[in-house]
């Protein structure tokens, strides 16, 4: 009877071990894995808590402080007999950076905190199967065979979180302080403006005027932008692609020669060549007893200069990604088509139109989006200008990116830029997620 009663006080102890081995980890990392007797294990998880109690003790409180109150003492000028000593006080820039680089590193640790709970309990429950757990060595060695993709992915998405993550994160801060030129750390402190920045850009009549007219000429601009791309493309295609055109690949070829030019050389060179004093195409319009055009200083035909320019630098690769399109339709559609009496437009309207668009529309879609952020040819070609009077900071052909550049790097109103930041990413996160969310890959994994 006392055997029995051992037997079953091991078999109920066995049955507690998963529970215990977790609540192990709880309390400090790696103990459930001693506990389950993975010492390798327990030991690399004893060591990252340690790092993260560090962290937590002697980082975390100060990256608190530095980001709630962005510093304290300002920067002061001692005089020292003839000459001023600089006496250094709390810069609030790096106070953010500083807060936001620990926080993300605590973010990290509780996530492997959470890992080593999960892993104490899953290990408990197959000691309590009698499976008997592999060794550190083999661990390794099933992590290198079985979940090396796992491995893989996880130092990319760490370049992510820490590089692109946390960029936004500081960007989007900086919209709710009122970071300026007028109060520049260290010599001055930056503080919490709450939505002063939004409330600013919304409301005043010059920050709303200047943001309603460069947005509303940002999305005109990547319309035509995207459109004159893909049609000129698309037409340029046809022609070469046309069974009565001879030296198809010697065609191909010098339309895509440009393209192997960089755009910025060719962007400057097209600004000479529009250029409305001394530019080529005004001498030529001379020449025809033709008056100049202000190609560049009117704000009109800036605007027309500018997607002229880009239909020139951008239908090169839709022409060519159209060609291979064309050459998949098969010949048999076009001879149906011929023997139901169709012509050539009702061909192109019912055949050609269709499959190109069904293979191209998630790329239009995603070239709009980067005509809304082209930063390149705007500031390459003309600069935002011709100046607009009534405008804040901006010019005439100026969009969002292009605007939030001056603000940022010539005018130094780092959160009125920031709020800029904010909308161009809440606009093109949401034309990319709709885009993929369109696509056969993203559907038929969600069919899974």
């Amino acid at each position: 009877m006392r055997q029995l009663s051992i037997e079953k006080r091991l078999q109920h102890d066995m049955r507690q071990h998963s529970k215990k081995s977790a609540i192990l980890s709880i309390l400090i990392m790696g103990l459930g894995q001693l506990h389950n007797r993975q010492y390798g294990k327990g030991f690399l998880f004893l060591g990252l808590y340690s790092i993260g109690l560090y962290l937590a003790l002697a980082k975390l409180p100060r990256a608190i402080w530095g980001l709630v109150t962005m510093g304290e003492t300002e920067t002061q000028l001692i005089k020292v007999g003839k000459l001023y000593k600089q006496v250094t006080g709390d810069h609030s820039i790096y106070l953010l950076v500083e807060g936001l680089i620990t926080v993300f590193l605590m973010i990290v640790m509780v996530c492997m905190y959470l890992l080593n709970v999960k892993d104490a309990y899953r290990c408990g429950k197959l000691l309590e199967k009698g499976v008997r757990l592999n060794t550190f060595v083999q661990t390794l060695k099933y992590v290198a065979d079985y979940r090396f993709p796992h491995l893989a992915i996880s130092i990319p998405m760490l370049g992510i979180l820490f590089f692109t993550v946390m960029p936004i994160v500081f960007m989007i801060l900086l919209a709710f302080t009122n970071f300026t030129k007028s109060n520049m750390p260290p010599a001055n402190l930056v503080d919490w403006n709450g939505l002063g920045a939004f409330r600013d850009i919304f409301r005043l009549q010059a920050w709303s005027h200047t943001f309603y007219g460069v947005t509303l000429w940002t999305f005109i601009w990547a319309f035509f932008a995207t459109c004159t791309c893909f049609f000129g493309g698309f037409a340029i295609a046809l022609l070469v692609q046309h069974k009565d055109i001879r030296y198809k690949k010697l065609w191909r070829t010098i339309f895509i020669l440009p393209y192997a030019i960089p755009m910025f050389v060719s962007t400057l060179i097209l600004r000479n060549v529009f250029n409305g004093q001394f530019g080529p195409v005004n001498q030529y319009l001379s020449l025809m007893g033709i008056s100049k055009i202000p190609w560049l200083s009117d704000p009109a035909w800036a605007k027309v200069t500018i997607i002229l320019v880009n239909l020139l630098l951008g239908f090169p690769v839709i022409m060519v990604m159209i060609i291979g399109i064309l050459s998949t339709i098969p010949g048999d559609m076009y001879e149906a088509a011929d023997m139901d009496g169709a012509n050539g437009f009702q061909k192109l309207r019912l055949i050609t139109f269709p499959v190109v668009m069904h293979a191209m529309t998630p790329l239009v879609i995603m070239q709009f989006v980067g005509n809304m952020n082209n930063f390149n040819i705007i500031y390459l070609l003309t600069g935002g200008n011709p100046v607009n009077g009534d405008y804040r900071f901006a010019g005439h052909t100026d969009i969002l990116i292009t605007w939030l550049y001056k603000l940022s790097m010539d005018q130094g109103q780092y959160n009125f830029a920031s709020v800029i930041g904010i909308f161009i990413f809440i606009i093109l996160a949401a034309f990319a997620v709709w885009n993929v969310r369109r696509t056969k890959a993203f559907k038929e994994e969600d069919a899974f």
